[in-house]
């Protein structure tokens, strides 16, 4: 059985192969139930996600995810993660994977999947609203399908999103930290969010008429990133309907009215699979709801131990 530590995990998922491996998994499917969610007891609590998924015949992964978001009091990541990969026929173990590089960068692979289909052809300025292990990746993921130039990081506390400016300008880019949130999503043409917000950060009244929003953080129904405003007026997709049940960000605005379940524009296999338009003028803004599903998972340790 391979072990494949942070490091070699993260060594054998480049973006450009990993948004192509996650394009031919959501072309192709493959069976993943629902994911059970357990609450963790204590004071200050924590989620437990599992997430199976396989394909009949091929690969079978489970990934644990724990999230504690009372951890950046104590200087941890507010998630841990791992991932084993199994024979689908045998129930073989093949390997044992870092679950926070998977879980990292197919969440940033998957927001630029659906960028290539979503964000403006000619997008050039990003702002990234979380600089934590999510947030940071995602300048070179939307790299691999948008001519992004400048970037705009803004994160609660200052420091993370120095760290993220330096390191855009070190691969070439135009590269600044903010501290002005409604300043700096008024310059971008994307804006994407990855935090554990459980207020709105976004406001729709700051955003360019072309814009994209990617929402990566709200992954239940207490959490929430975007105020209605941004939805207003809006094509909305998703990752997997399922987000229309999990997250805070789609709950509060279906409950309200300010949008319909019947509204929405495709989920990401459909815009894959050439069942569903993706942008199809340059103005016009596009929402995009990620809550991660274990797909995306698989496709990123196949690719990972298939190296």
């Amino acid at each position: 059985m391979q072990i494949l530590d942070a490091q070699q995990t993260h060594e054998r998922l480049p973006f450009p192969a990993l948004i192509e491996a996650l394009r031919a998994m959501f072309r192709t499917g493959c069976e993943a139930p629902p994911r059970h969610v357990h609450e963790i007891g204590g004071a200050e609590g924590g989620v437990s996600l599992i997430m199976p998924a396989w394909q009949p015949g091929g690969l079978y992964g489970v990934k644990t995810v724990n999230v504690f978001p009372g951890n950046r009091a104590r200087g941890l990541p507010g998630l841990f993660a791992t991932y084993q990969l199994f024979d689908a026929t045998t129930g073989q173990p093949l390997a044992l994977l870092d679950g926070n590089q998977i879980t990292a960068r197919r969440t940033a692979a998957s927001s630029a999947l659906a960028a290539s289909f979503l964000a403006p052809a000619n997008a050039h300025t990003l702002l990234v609203v979380g600089c934590g292990r999510v947030g940071s990746l995602l300048p070179e993921a939307y790299r691999a399908v948008r001519p992004i130039e400048r970037v705009l990081a803004w994160n609660p506390s200052p420091e993370p999103a120095q760290r993220l400016a330096a390191r855009c300008r070190a691969l070439g880019l135009q590269a600044e930290a903010v501290t002005d949130l409604a300043a700096a999503a008024a310059q971008a043409d994307v804006v994407a969010c990855a935090t554990l917000a459980t207020e709105p950060l976004i406001r729709g009244a700051w955003l360019r008429p072309h814009a994209h929003l990617d929402l990566i953080g709200s992954f239940t129904p207490a959490m929430r990133e975007a105020d209605d405003d941004c939805w207003r007026g809006a094509a909305f997709f998703v990752d997997t309907p399922e987000a229309l049940k999990k997250s805070g960000d789609l709950l509060g605005p279906l409950a309200r009215g300010v949008i319909r379940a019947e509204a929405l524009g495709a989920d990401l296999a459909q815009l894959v699979r050439g069942e569903a338009a993706g942008r199809t003028a340059a103005s016009g803004r596009t929402v995009f709801k990620s809550v991660g599903f274990a797909l995306e998972d698989l496709a990123a340790a196949a690719l990972a131990y298939r190296a």
